[in-house]
């Protein structure tokens, strides 16, 4: 039987923007009641937050006396900021469900040229923001999560199944965050699922910085000749959410860049 996300409670990091918001957008639509985190742009998640509000009540969002939708900030890095993401969760929700750990980090380097890729001070923030974060959420939340028999779904990169992306750092750690989802996995079973995407190139807002050169050879890199779908990738998060026959799983969503 799936599991049921409405009138559940999910937090989402980097929730305010990309596919982080497009999953928000798609658990408030199932019924759930959302928090997103956020780094910094406190304008854009209050934004966000008055936007998803607004979505729930279209959709016939069950009454409650806890709020629909919180933003929260915190930095994913700081493993203290992310025991205090969950506590003030739940302190406000009344318990947590479900977890989206969408937050990552990365630096733009040329992937073939070794010098740009030896700068000890990116690879110690990617392997913090791309690993460590994750161990440390699903940590601080396994109680909650185990309660409610919930689910944790992790966003990766299809860099990490294919050495490619923005750095070599970036790539490494990726793949080091999939083999954390299955060793996760194994160790919160069978109360908690633990599962991971694996997106290609995505359109998100982030994409305005890349030379229109740069995304077009993106394409012609794949079989479908075209950037992966932010909603495709939103909408399997919500699948893996729903799937109560599904752990330690990664599911690639690529435009068949990686076959």
């Amino acid at each position: 039987m799936p599991f049921p996300i409405k009138n559940s409670v999910a937090l989402v990091t980097a929730g305010t923007s990309g596919l982080g918001l497009a999953v928000a957008e798609k658990l408030v639509r199932e019924g759930a009641r959302v928090v997103v985190n956020y780094a910094s742009n406190q304008e854009r998640a209050e934004k966000v937050v008055s936007q998803l509000q607004q979505l729930g009540a279209q959709d016939g969002q069950d009454p409650s006396p806890r709020p629909a939708c919180l933003a929260i900030k915190a930095d994913i890095t700081q493993r203290p900021q992310v025991e205090s993401l969950v506590q003030q969760t739940v302190d406000v929700m009344g318990k947590l469900d479900i977890v989206i750990s969408n937050a990552g980090w990365t630096k733009f380097a040329d992937f073939y040229d070794l010098n740009q890729n030896v700068d000890e001070a990116v690879w110690d923030h990617c392997f913090s923001a791309n690993v460590k974060s994750h161990l440390f959420l699903l940590h601080a939340a396994r109680e909650h999560l185990q309660t409610a028999k919930g689910a944790f779904v992790m966003t990766s990169s299809v860099a990490g199944v294919k050495p490619s992306g923005s750095s070599i750092a970036y790539s490494v750690t990726k793949a080091a965050q999939l083999h954390l989802c299955k060793s996760l996995a194994m160790t919160v079973a069978p109360s908690i699922r633990v599962n991971a995407v694996s997106p290609g190139f995505m359109e998100t807002n982030w994409i305005a910085e890349i030379p229109k050169t740069k995304v077009d050879e993106a394409k012609e890199k794949t079989l479908l000749k075209t950037l992966t779908d932010v909603e495709d990738v939103a909408e399997q998060v919500v699948l893996l959410v729903k799937s109560t026959s599904t752990t330690g799983a990664n599911f690639v969503l690529d435009s068949g860049f990686s076959v």
